[in-house]
Protein backbone atom coordinates (compact mmCIF):
# COMPACT_ATOMS: atom_id res chain seq x y z
CA UNK A 1 0.00 0.00 0.00
CA UNK A 2 1.25 3.48 -0.84
CA UNK A 3 1.89 5.54 2.29
CA UNK A 4 0.74 8.61 0.38
CA UNK A 5 -2.40 7.06 -1.09
CA UNK A 6 -5.60 9.11 -0.77
CA UNK A 7 -7.75 8.59 2.30
CA UNK A 8 -11.51 8.67 2.26
CA UNK A 9 -13.43 9.26 5.47
CA UNK A 10 -17.16 8.80 5.83
CA UNK A 11 -18.10 12.25 7.08
CA UNK A 12 -21.34 12.30 9.04
CA UNK A 13 -23.15 15.58 9.52
CA UNK A 14 -22.32 17.09 12.90
CA UNK A 15 -25.27 17.63 15.20
CA UNK A 16 -25.37 20.97 17.02
CA UNK A 17 -25.20 19.15 20.38
CA UNK A 18 -21.91 17.45 19.42
CA UNK A 19 -18.65 19.32 19.89
CA UNK A 20 -16.09 19.46 17.09
CA UNK A 21 -13.71 17.32 19.16
CA UNK A 22 -16.41 14.69 19.71
CA UNK A 23 -17.25 14.69 16.00
CA UNK A 24 -13.60 14.35 14.97
CA UNK A 25 -13.11 11.51 17.45
CA UNK A 26 -16.21 9.65 16.23
CA UNK A 27 -15.20 10.15 12.58
CA UNK A 28 -11.66 8.87 13.08
CA UNK A 29 -12.84 6.04 15.32
CA UNK A 30 -15.31 4.85 12.68
CA UNK A 31 -12.62 5.15 10.00
CA UNK A 32 -10.27 2.90 11.98
CA UNK A 33 -12.98 0.42 12.95
CA UNK A 34 -14.13 0.13 9.34
CA UNK A 35 -10.56 -0.21 8.06
CA UNK A 36 -10.58 3.07 6.14
CA UNK A 37 -7.10 3.72 7.54
CA UNK A 38 -5.03 0.69 6.58
CA UNK A 39 -1.87 -0.59 8.27
CA UNK A 40 1.16 1.22 6.91
CA UNK A 41 -0.65 4.43 5.97
CA UNK A 42 1.25 7.29 7.62
CA UNK A 43 -0.86 10.29 8.60
CA UNK A 44 -0.12 13.65 10.17
CA UNK A 45 -2.25 15.87 12.36
CA UNK A 46 -2.08 18.57 9.70
CA UNK A 47 -3.25 16.20 6.97
CA UNK A 48 -6.13 14.89 9.08
CA UNK A 49 -7.19 18.42 10.02
CA UNK A 50 -7.24 19.38 6.33
CA UNK A 51 -9.25 16.29 5.36
CA UNK A 52 -11.80 16.92 8.11
CA UNK A 53 -11.92 20.69 7.66
CA UNK A 54 -11.04 21.48 11.28
CA UNK A 55 -8.14 22.96 13.23
CA UNK A 56 -5.32 20.71 14.52
CA UNK A 57 -6.45 20.94 18.17
CA UNK A 58 -9.53 18.61 18.02
CA UNK A 59 -7.58 16.19 15.83
CA UNK A 60 -4.76 16.05 18.37
CA UNK A 61 -7.20 15.36 21.20
CA UNK A 62 -9.06 12.67 19.20
CA UNK A 63 -5.77 10.96 18.38
CA UNK A 64 -4.82 10.91 22.06
CA UNK A 65 -8.08 9.13 22.86
CA UNK A 66 -7.63 6.61 20.05
CA UNK A 67 -4.04 5.94 21.07
CA UNK A 68 -5.28 5.24 24.62
CA UNK A 69 -7.66 2.66 23.11
CA UNK A 70 -4.75 1.01 21.23
CA UNK A 71 -6.43 1.89 17.93
CA UNK A 72 -3.63 4.17 16.70
CA UNK A 73 -0.11 4.99 17.74
CA UNK A 74 1.44 8.44 17.62
CA UNK A 75 5.12 8.28 16.69
CA UNK A 76 7.90 10.62 17.74
CA UNK A 77 7.75 12.51 14.46
CA UNK A 78 4.05 13.25 15.10
CA UNK A 79 3.02 10.83 12.40
CA UNK A 80 0.07 8.58 13.13
CA UNK A 81 0.07 4.89 12.29
CA UNK A 82 -2.19 1.90 12.73
CA UNK A 83 -0.27 -0.42 15.10
CA UNK A 84 1.39 -3.43 13.52
CA UNK A 85 -0.36 -6.78 13.83
CA UNK A 86 1.39 -9.87 15.18
CA UNK A 87 0.24 -13.48 15.23
CA UNK A 88 0.01 -13.53 19.04
CA UNK A 89 -1.94 -10.27 19.14
CA UNK A 90 -4.31 -11.44 16.41
CA UNK A 91 -5.05 -14.71 18.23
CA UNK A 92 -5.62 -12.89 21.52
CA UNK A 93 -8.03 -10.44 19.85
CA UNK A 94 -9.94 -13.30 18.20
CA UNK A 95 -10.28 -15.32 21.39
CA UNK A 96 -11.31 -12.21 23.33
CA UNK A 97 -14.01 -11.47 20.75
CA UNK A 98 -15.40 -14.99 20.99
CA UNK A 99 -15.46 -14.92 24.80
CA UNK A 100 -16.94 -11.44 25.20
CA UNK A 101 -19.44 -11.53 22.37
CA UNK A 102 -20.89 -14.95 23.16
CA UNK A 103 -21.33 -13.73 26.74
CA UNK A 104 -22.92 -10.46 25.58
CA UNK A 105 -25.34 -12.30 23.28
CA UNK A 106 -26.43 -14.73 25.99
CA UNK A 107 -27.00 -11.91 28.47
CA UNK A 108 -28.96 -9.86 25.93
CA UNK A 109 -31.33 -12.68 24.96
CA UNK A 110 -34.01 -12.09 27.66
CA UNK A 111 -34.35 -8.45 26.55
CA UNK A 112 -34.75 -8.96 22.79
CA UNK A 113 -38.34 -8.16 21.86
CA UNK A 114 -40.10 -8.52 18.50
CA UNK A 115 -39.17 -4.99 17.43
CA UNK A 116 -35.45 -5.58 17.99
CA UNK A 117 -35.60 -8.96 16.29
CA UNK A 118 -37.20 -7.28 13.29
CA UNK A 119 -34.37 -4.72 13.25
CA UNK A 120 -31.84 -7.56 13.27
CA UNK A 121 -33.65 -9.20 10.36
CA UNK A 122 -33.59 -5.94 8.41
CA UNK A 123 -29.86 -5.45 8.98
CA UNK A 124 -29.13 -9.04 7.94
CA UNK A 125 -31.23 -8.63 4.78
CA UNK A 126 -29.28 -5.48 3.95
CA UNK A 127 -26.01 -7.37 4.39
CA UNK A 128 -27.26 -10.06 1.98
CA UNK A 129 -28.38 -7.46 -0.57
CA UNK A 130 -25.06 -5.63 -0.36
CA UNK A 131 -23.08 -8.82 -0.88
CA UNK A 132 -25.28 -9.87 -3.79
CA UNK A 133 -24.65 -6.49 -5.41
CA UNK A 134 -20.92 -7.15 -5.17
CA UNK A 135 -20.22 -4.14 -2.96
CA UNK A 136 -18.43 -5.55 0.08
CA UNK A 137 -17.22 -2.21 1.50
CA UNK A 138 -20.25 -1.57 3.76
CA UNK A 139 -20.47 -5.18 4.96
CA UNK A 140 -18.08 -4.73 7.88
CA UNK A 141 -19.99 -1.75 9.27
CA UNK A 142 -23.32 -3.51 8.76
CA UNK A 143 -22.03 -6.64 10.48
CA UNK A 144 -20.89 -4.54 13.43
CA UNK A 145 -24.32 -2.89 13.52
CA UNK A 146 -25.98 -6.32 13.66
CA UNK A 147 -23.84 -7.38 16.61
CA UNK A 148 -24.17 -3.99 18.34
CA UNK A 149 -27.97 -4.10 18.00
CA UNK A 150 -28.01 -7.58 19.49
CA UNK A 151 -25.75 -6.92 22.47
CA UNK A 152 -27.20 -3.51 23.35
CA UNK A 153 -30.63 -5.06 23.99
CA UNK A 154 -29.35 -5.74 27.49
CA UNK A 155 -29.88 -2.46 29.40
CA UNK A 156 -27.33 -3.56 32.00
CA UNK A 157 -24.57 -4.59 29.62
CA UNK A 158 -21.04 -3.36 30.30
CA UNK A 159 -19.13 -5.32 27.65
CA UNK A 160 -19.98 -3.36 24.49
CA UNK A 161 -17.20 -0.76 24.97
CA UNK A 162 -14.73 -3.64 25.42
CA UNK A 163 -16.06 -5.38 22.32
CA UNK A 164 -15.81 -2.21 20.25
CA UNK A 165 -12.22 -1.79 21.44
CA UNK A 166 -11.47 -5.20 19.91
CA UNK A 167 -13.21 -4.19 16.66
CA UNK A 168 -11.03 -1.08 16.59
CA UNK A 169 -7.81 -3.07 16.88
CA UNK A 170 -8.89 -5.63 14.28
CA UNK A 171 -10.61 -3.32 11.77
CA UNK A 172 -7.63 -2.19 9.64
CA UNK A 173 -6.13 -5.67 9.43
CA UNK A 174 -9.49 -7.23 8.56
CA UNK A 175 -10.09 -4.70 5.79
CA UNK A 176 -6.70 -5.48 4.28
CA UNK A 177 -7.50 -9.20 4.31
CA UNK A 178 -11.12 -8.81 3.18
CA UNK A 179 -10.27 -9.32 -0.47
CA UNK A 180 -9.32 -12.88 0.42
CA UNK A 181 -12.48 -13.74 2.36
CA UNK A 182 -14.77 -16.30 0.75
CA UNK A 183 -18.36 -15.49 1.65
CA UNK A 184 -20.40 -17.27 -1.01
CA UNK A 185 -20.25 -20.71 0.60
CA UNK A 186 -20.50 -19.66 4.21
CA UNK A 187 -23.44 -20.57 6.38
CA UNK A 188 -25.44 -17.50 7.39
CA UNK A 189 -24.73 -17.54 11.11
CA UNK A 190 -26.87 -14.44 11.59
CA UNK A 191 -29.87 -16.49 10.46
CA UNK A 192 -28.93 -19.17 12.99
CA UNK A 193 -28.60 -16.51 15.70
CA UNK A 194 -32.05 -15.09 14.93
CA UNK A 195 -33.60 -18.56 14.92
CA UNK A 196 -32.06 -19.15 18.35
CA UNK A 197 -33.51 -15.84 19.55
CA UNK A 198 -36.98 -16.85 18.37
CA UNK A 199 -36.64 -20.15 20.28
CA UNK A 200 -35.12 -18.42 23.31
CA UNK A 201 -32.24 -20.90 23.08
CA UNK A 202 -29.23 -19.28 24.78
CA UNK A 203 -26.81 -22.09 23.95
CA UNK A 204 -27.71 -22.07 20.25
CA UNK A 205 -27.33 -18.29 20.19
CA UNK A 206 -23.88 -18.49 21.75
CA UNK A 207 -22.82 -21.18 19.26
CA UNK A 208 -24.07 -19.09 16.32
CA UNK A 209 -22.14 -16.02 17.49
CA UNK A 210 -18.97 -18.03 18.11
CA UNK A 211 -19.22 -19.62 14.65
CA UNK A 212 -19.89 -16.26 13.03
CA UNK A 213 -16.74 -14.78 14.56
CA UNK A 214 -14.55 -17.81 13.83
CA UNK A 215 -15.64 -17.96 10.19
CA UNK A 216 -14.80 -14.30 9.79
CA UNK A 217 -11.20 -15.32 10.45
CA UNK A 218 -11.15 -18.19 7.96
CA UNK A 219 -8.55 -16.38 5.86
CA UNK A 220 -6.10 -17.08 8.72
CA UNK A 221 -7.07 -20.72 9.23
CA UNK A 222 -3.43 -21.85 9.43
CA UNK A 223 -0.37 -20.19 11.04
CA UNK A 224 1.21 -19.94 7.58
CA UNK A 225 -1.77 -18.07 6.10
CA UNK A 226 -1.98 -15.76 9.10
CA UNK A 227 1.71 -14.89 8.84
CA UNK A 228 1.30 -14.21 5.14
CA UNK A 229 -1.35 -11.56 5.81
CA UNK A 230 0.60 -10.10 8.72
CA UNK A 231 3.68 -9.75 6.51
CA UNK A 232 1.57 -8.07 3.84
CA UNK A 233 0.01 -5.64 6.31
CA UNK A 234 3.40 -4.71 7.78
CA UNK A 235 5.33 -4.55 4.52
CA UNK A 236 4.91 -0.82 4.07
CA UNK A 237 4.93 0.13 7.73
Amino acid sequence: MDKNSPIEFTLAERDASVTITQWVYATLRNAVMDGQILPGRALTIRELAKELGVSPMPVREALRQLAAENALEIQGNRRVMVPKMTAMKFNELCQARIALESHAAERALPYIDDARLQTLQQIDALIDDTQMAGDHRPVSALNQEFHRTLYSANPHQVTLPLIESLWLQLGPFMRLASAHLEVSNQVDRHTEAMAAIEKRDAIALQLAIKSDIREGFNFASTPELLQRFIDESNRHS
